[in-house]
């Protein structure tokens, strides 16, 4: 004989109930994920606009697909590709590596202002990816653990 009212809980309710839950926990370090990145992020933005301040944007739209900030110095010229892949260094339109020694101090830290600019930009780009992926999680959680109407019978 059954108790009306007390009900023995089904597999299939207890299953959704537990999935719920892992869902909400997800939900809840997705949320605290985005606000870390999105922390991190904003602490970066000021940071590379107040490197990009000592370089010069150069784009040709004709030929190129991404601009470089430039920095230029008794001819040398140091380039920061604007997507942060490439970090160039010419001397009289030369193409030189950086482990050449005939930098003096003040190329050198043109030189080391350019690889804190690409690092700072890679960096950022790296956070803009993780806050969009970040965010279609949290959407995804968010649609998991909203209530569901049990079907009517």
């Amino acid at each position: 004989m059954g108790l009306t009212g007390c009900r023995k809980q089904s597999k299939l309710e207890q299953y959704r109930q537990e999935k719920h839950q892992r869902d909400s926990v997800a939900l809840e370090e997705q949320q605290r994920s985005l606000a870390f990145y999105q922390e991190q992020l904003d602490r970066m933005v000021p940071q590379a606009d107040s490197l990009m301040a000592f370089f010069k944007y150069e784009k040709n739209d004709k030929y190129q697909d991404h601009g470089f900030y430039v920095l230029s110095r008794n001819g040398l010229r140091v380039l920061v590709s604007d997507d942060a892949r490439q970090l160039l260094l010419y001397r009289n339109g030369k193409r030189i590596e950086a482990a050449d020694k005939g930098l003096d101090t003040k190329e050198k830290e043109l030189y080391e202002r350019a690889q804190h600019l690409q690092v700072v930009m890679s960096d950022i780009q790296e956070l803009e990816r993780r806050i969009a992926r970040t965010s279609k999680e949290i959407s995804k959680y968010q649609n998991r653990v909203q209530p569901v109407n049990p079907p009517m019978n």
